[in-house]
């Protein structure tokens, strides 16, 4: 059997998923001396993960939650009228008992970015069983069925997607008024999210001096290998001086030159709380 040293190439690490998981990025990394020697060259290679019996989404979230994220693009001037019908939907699906495990965290209009779209964060307690549970009800409701399709005339695309939340990252709760909403959206490599998780299991820390993690989350049904951090601040000032303040923590810089090479695509968009909004 051919030695395990040969079967590497020099730009290949292979570590147990779990290991990668639970060890430090700091760990990831050759001695320091090495790092010294290469320089930015070891922190550009992407790490493989062999393979594993346990999926990758079971050892990023602890959480028997999944929640989804529904983006609607809205036809230029008619935001009123879709804002005040989502509002109706909202409190129907509030006020009906057999969707109780249904609840809205937040729904934000989009100021910087994709002009004339919606974004809503629902969170389905109870796993599949519970969503599957939710769209039986809300098709066979009447009053809730024609919400949903009066909204089609306001509308010029829709999508969604199934998410869970990283374990890491604190619980979301509910935010008071005056504040903006950001979502940065990575597209990232197949086979890279454990070590993407294993990097921000670290980095969250150094973005909690102001509360600012609302929620992170990675993709399970809809677009894969997507992952969405979504962060609150007073204002856009308050965002570019919290962003300032994580290059200051010893370790920031070297989170950010491992997990950028794992990254193929990304894009922010700020976000206003809607007046119905949970999250203000």
């Amino acid at each position: 059997m051919m030695a395990a040293g040969a079967m590497l190439s020099p730009r290949t690490f292979l570590l147990s998923p779990a290991l990668l998981y639970h060890l430090p990025s700091r760990c990831l990394s050759t001695s320091h001396s090495s790092q010294q020697k290469d320089g930015w060259f070891n922190k550009l290679l992407v790490r493989k993960i062999e393979p594993t019996k346990e999926s990758h989404s079971r050892m990023l979230s602890d959480k028997e939650v999944i929640f989804e994220l529904q983006t609607h693009n809205i036809k230029p001037g008619t935001s009123k009228e879709y804002l005040k019908n989502y509002e109706e939907y909202v409190k129907g699906v509030k006020d009906k008992g057999d969707l109780s495990n249904m609840e809205l965290h937040g729904s934000w209009t989009v100021s910087v970015g994709d002009q004339d779209q919606c974004v809503h964060l629902w969170k389905h307690a109870g796993g599949y069983r519970a969503i599957d549970a939710s769209n039986s009800v809300i098709a066979t409701d009447n009053d809730l069925s024609k919400l949903v399709q009066d909204r089609n005339q306001y509308l010029r695309q829709r999508t969604n997607q199934f998410l869970l939340p990283f374990s890491f990252w604190p619980p979301v709760t509910p935010r008071e008024g005056g504040n903006i909403y950001e979502i940065r959206s990575y597209f990232l490599k197949p086979g890279t999210m454990i070590e993407w998780g294993n990097n921000w299991s670290r980095a969250i820390h150094f973005r909690q001096a102001n509360n600012e993690a609302f929620g992170g989350f990675f993709s399970q049904v809809g677009r894969l290998y997507n992952v969405h951090h979504i962060w609150c601040y007073s204002s856009l000032e308050g965002r570019k001086e919290a962003r300032e303040n994580a290059w200051r923590h010893p370790g920031w810089d070297e989170v950010v030159a491992y997990t950028v090479p794992l990254i193929k695509e990304m894009h922010a968009r700020i976000l206003v709380p809607n007046y119905f909004s949970p999250a203000q």
